[in-house]
């Protein structure tokens, strides 16, 4: 370990106080202790490559290859996702898989390649495996699609976990996104970029690096077609990518590259050919459906941060009904703990919750509870007595209880990776509960300390039981928020198991969707971090996580009035859409900054209320086929390099496209539109793509266009669902689906499927059913009924 986090423990004595300053320079210097005592320097390395072909071993799905120093397992599921693990790495035990591994394709077998290789050839995938152990991933037609070059070990000669590299060769067009959530991207330039997650501070944006959710997940899009590749390892490591350029040099293409580096686990990779759509149906069939929102969770949250009581609640809540700003649920930062105790509410701030809790569900407004790893140490307080009770909290390699340093001084670290501590854990929330919570929101989860922003509050050489293996910190660090959230979410399964649990988190892990969704938050005030909120959106949407979003207005800093409301009409069209105010935010309500402020959040809020059965749907549809909310351009037509290039825009299921303004002092915008014909929501143009068109931008809407004959989910003006309809082009038919669910249990809501076409100077809905044309339950609204 370097001491980088000790510099940043001894920074932090002089903004946290002294006393607390201190305390977290004396944790800083316990992890290096612990680390030096209870991890052993790697000392010298012994470097091996697979070598040769040895022999081979045909098994269900495909088999085992043996070089001279390594073995390569190779499978292809039924789902034609394709495994191969280097070692005798197995699918499983895997912290990102939903359950157990999908059954081996019968008729995928192991066969002889040309040049004394071997292949396995599937209906949607082939791969091809050197003589030297390089793996080919190729379409059915021939094309590769990714190469990965025979991988190289590095072992401690006295023992221990060995690190890795494995490069990697994609399309020269190729174009990668991913890795989790990005500031920087979505689309991920030339650079090196850490899986290890961090505590982002007060605020992070582009340039900065690592943030709280990384993943080994890449998804590559090329002409030839979209395929996703994730390695399988929880450990620290760095991915570096280089794109690819055509006919340089020579006239030659030159690929593009991907180098993992990982300091330890297994070496296995999961590949997924197909449409993007088909990739994230496979991905979400491998590590979870998403999970499903209640109704109310997607409508307007606004966070209330600092030690303020119930008044404060009562004011907030009376000022968006006294200015008439649609409000469904309230979220408490950790200012309504009792300190002493952590997860505790405090009896004082607020004497009466549940009492509110009750007021505020009547008129159709939740409570959220923050909820951080944390647990106050020292005999006498509740939770931290049961849990060494149960010796639930992460220990050194010596045995001594770890401890790090909170807000309310010392405290210590339930290991998530236990599955006894998951269920006590789980059963802490009935407290909550009890207080009238509906949903939690996970903090300060990567662990991180709350005094020390950024630094890691566990040491690497910390010990945990991951699930029987028996590790360390290294190993547990990235998928201790993604524990964290299974133990919250089974438990409130079990505690109301009637109703959908609501779940956010600042940090995960690949398979977080099972759980709940990501709150990307903590970026920093300013148009980057307004660009970059984004970028983290659609970077997690394409790694399996659609429900995200990020806190209006950022962190750390007080936006404009101009950067507020460009800020919350794109949280408005965003699945998790949160304002915030409190400690380091000053009041953001929008009726603190004037009328004219006031009135434009006004009509952004009643727009995001007019959509909520619309993000519903799009909930469900999740659900169903991994598809994210919020879709990159490209997402219906890969091939389309202009497409693949635009960051500034994005679909919002297959119905609506919204092109934000992300800079300052703009007006008017030009937005890229894929194919099709598509109308302006706020004036009806009609505009033909693909083509670039430019349009208005005037400070109080963000421009919006709906896809000819979608059919649009919406709240009418009494309350109701109506169906938006937006005309089709003439000899065409558009259509859309529907799922009217305003509950929060677990019946299954029918899907409605519409279809809309023209019939002379009429539109023409239809609703699908087995028996033709069924029952017709909405009103009809329709909208382009211009000059065709």
């Amino acid at each position: 370990m370097d001491g980088r986090d000790l510099v940043r423990s001894v920074k932090s004595v002089g903004s946290v106080g002294t006393a607390q300053g201190l305390r977290t320079v004396r944790a800083a210097w316990r992890r290096r202790r612990a680390d030096a005592t209870g991890l052993p320097p790697r000392g010298a390395e012994r470097a091996r490559v697979p070598g040769p072909v040895r022999e081979v071993e045909p098994g269900p799905g495909g088999g085992v290859v043996r070089f001279g120093r390594a073995e390569l397992r190779i499978r292809v599921a039924v789902n034609g996702a394709v495994f191969w693990g280097w070692d005798g790495a197995a699918p499983e035990p895997s912290y990102a898989l939903a359950g157990r591994c999908p059954e081996p394709d019968p008729r995928a077998v192991l066969e002889p390649d040309t040049d004394g290789g071997w292949r396995v050839v599937a209906e949607r995938v082939t791969v091809a495996v050197s003589r030297h152990g390089a793996v080919e991933v190729l379409t059915p037609g021939g094309v590769v699609l990714r190469r990965e070059l025979p991988p190289r070990w590095w072992e401690p000669v006295a023992g221990g976990p060995p690190r890795w590299m494995q490069r990697s060769e994609v399309r020269a067009d190729a174009r990668f996104f991913g890795l989790g959530g990005r500031a920087s991207g979505p689309w991920l330039r030339d650079g090196t970029y850490r899986l290890w997650n961090t505590g982002p501070g007060l605020g992070f944006g582009p340039g900065d690096a690592p943030p709280p959710v990384t993943m080994p997940v890449q998804l590559v899009v090329a002409d030839a077609g979209t395929h996703l590749a994730f390695h399988d390892s929880s450990w620290d490591g760095t991915v570096t990518l280089r794109e690819g350029e055509e006919g340089s040099g020579s006239g030659h293409d030159r690929a593009g590259t991907s180098e993992l580096r990982m300091d330890g686990g297994p070496l296995r990779c999961w590949v997924v050919v197909g449409t993007p759509a088909r990739v994230l149906l496979a991905w979400a069939s491998l590590t979870g459906a998403p999970a499903l929102p209640p109704a109310w969770a997607l409508g307007h949250h606004h966070a209330r941060w600092g030690d303020d009581g119930e008044q404060e609640v009562r004011r907030t809540v009376a000022g968006h009904q006294e200015h008439g700003l649609p409000l469904d649920a309230v979220h408490l930062g950790s200012g309504h703990h009792d300190a002493h105790q952590g997860f505790t509410v405090d009896q004082e701030r607020f004497p009466k919750l549940s009492a509110l809790a009750d007021e505020l569900r009547r008129d159709g407004i939740r409570l959220v509870s923050v909820v951080g790893p944390a647990v106050p140490a020292g005999d006498g307080r509740a939770v931290y007595d049961a849990g060494a009770a149960r010796d639930a909290f992460v220990r050194d390699a010596s045995g001594d209880v770890v401890q790090g340093v909170s807000r309310p001084g010392d405290v210590v670290f339930p290991d998530f990776t236990h599955p006894r501590v998951r269920a006590w854990w789980g059963d802490l929330y009935a407290e909550r509960l009890e207080q009238g919570f509906a949903g939690f929101w996970h903090d300060m989860n990567e662990p991180m300390s709350f005094t020390a922003f950024g630094e890691p509050t566990l040491p690497r050489s910390a010990r945990h039981a991951l699930d029987g293996r028996d590790g360390d910190h290294r190993e547990a660090h990235n998928v201790y928020a993604l524990c964290m959230a299974r133990a919250a979410h089974e438990g409130l399964r079990a505690l109301l198991p009637e109703e959908r649990p609501f779940l956010f988190s600042r940090s995960g892990w690949a398979g977080m969707q099972r759980y709940g969704g990501i709150l990307s938050g903590e970026v920093a005030t300013g148009w980057p971090g307004l660009r970059a909120s984004l970028a983290l959106v659609l970077g997690l949407g394409l790694c399996g996580v659609p429900y995200t979003g990020p806190d209006v207005g950022g962190t750390g800093g007080h936006p404009s009035p101009e950067l507020y409301l460009r800020w919350l009409q794109l949280g408005a069209h965003l699945p998790l859409f949160r304002t915030r105010a409190g400690t380091g935010t000053g009041h953001r309500e929008p009726w603190e900054s004037g009328t004219e402020v006031l009135a434009h959040a006004r009509a952004v809020l009643v727009e995001r209320r007019r959509l909520q059965p619309y993000f519903v749907t799009l909930a469900h549809l999740a659900r169903r086929t991994g598809a994210p909310y919020v879709r990159p351009l490209w997402w219906s037509a890969p091939e389309d390099r202009g497409l693949r290039d635009c960051e500034d825009a994005f679909l919002l299921g297959d119905s609506l496209l919204v092109a934000p303004v992300l800079d300052p002092g703009v007006e008017r915008r030009t937005v890229r539109l894929p194919g099709g014909r598509w109308y302006e929501t706020a004036t009806g143009r009609a505009f033909d793509g693909p083509a670039q068109v430019v349009v208005d931008a005037p400070l109080d809407r963000a421009p919006v266009f709906a896809r000819a004959g979608s059919v649009i989910p919406v709240c009418g003006e009494d309350g109701g669902l109506e169906l938006e309809v937006w005309a089709p082009v003439r000899g065409r038919t558009g259509g859309g689906t529907v799922v009217a669910d305003a509950g929060d249990g677990w019946e299954e809501p029918d899907l409605e499927r519409y279809t809309a076409r023209r019939a002379g100077s009429r539109i023409v809905v239809e609703r699908e059913s087995e028996n033709g044309t069924g029952r017709f339950p909405h009103p009809v609204r329709v909208r382009g009924l211009g000059p065709d």
